[in-house]
């Protein structure tokens, strides 16, 4: 998405590129976010890290949403963390870092703990911490011209907070090795290792990513939210454990409207084509 095609702000305002950090937009089920920080190619900062994490929560108790989104303003999704704020950060007191820090962890989990689905919508460059938001949504699609990485090592830095989502979506090794080389990758490479979970045409990204959203829109929203709940509980659990859980979920899916719905539909569906 365009700078200029992303002016319209959560209540139909215009809004300036820039002006304010997230822009937020309802569009039907489906609510956008866009980081709107485009000259400094939307890097993180904490302004922008509370926004999201507010827009999270509130998404979270709006019943009406039933996706969300995260894209960029501009030519990239983001580069990071805001360096000149960690320069700035570098010489205060330790318990500040570590407000700054447990504020980006807090926006990691909000993202895995809202029971509706987030997918990021990737174009340009997704790089350290801009890739670890990335990562840390649900789903990521991305444009082919769109690269991955996380280049902290070059900085003497650790892409720390994110390594506990990283590993869970690549083999433990890939993790390493994308984090102590700190190379960049383009997004057909990253979608191979799993990383990402597909890649269009540049020309195609927009209408491509729309259909996505669109059609898992449509889903059930309480088969959706139960999906992501279960899945990101068996964290900590054995398989044992996993496959107890996997039983309450599956009666208690059973008794909830959708599915009641979705089995009738099915049923009369069929008996209908037999007829």
């Amino acid at each position: 998405m365009s700078e200029s095609e992303s002016a319209t702000g959560a209540h139909g305002d215009d809004v300036r590129a820039g002006s304010v950090p997230l822009i937020e937009r309802a569009d039907g089920p489906v609510l956008r976010l866009l980081l709107n920080r485009p000259a400094k190619r939307n890097a993180l900062d904490s302004g922008l890290v509370a926004a999201l994490g507010g827009a999270l929560r509130r998404a979270g108790a709006d019943q009406t949403i039933r996706v969300i989104t995260v894209a960029g303003v501009g030519e990239d999704f983001s580069a990071g963390a805001d360096l000149a704020s960690l320069e700035r950060l570098a010489s205060a007191p330790i318990v500040d870092n570590l407000r700054d820090a447990e504020a980006l962890a807090d926006l990691l989990l909000a993202i895995r703990r809202v029971e509706k689905p987030v997918v990021a919508l990737v174009r340009g460059r997704a790089l350290a911490g801009g890739c670890g938001l990335a990562t840390a949504c649900d789903i990521v699609l991305a444009a082919n011209g769109a690269s991955f990485g996380y280049p902290e090592v070059h900085l003497g830095f650790v892409p720390a907070i994110v390594t506990a989502i990283l590993r869970r979506n690549v083999s433990e090794k890939r993790a390493f090795q994308l984090m102590a080389m700190g190379d960049v990758h383009p997004a057909a490479e990253m979608e191979r290792i799993g990383l990402i979970n597909r890649v269009y045409p540049d020309a195609d990204f927009d209408a491509g990513a729309e259909a996505f959203v669109r059609t898992l829109a449509a889903r059930s929203g309480s088969s959706i939210a139960a999906i992501k709940r279960h899945l990101h509980s068996q964290d900590s659990m054995t398989f044992d454990s996993a496959m107890v859980s996997g039983v309450a979920v599956n009666a208690l899916a059973r008794l909830t409207d959708d599915t009641r719905e979705g089995i009738s539909d099915f049923l009369r569906s069929r008996s209908g084509r037999k007829a």
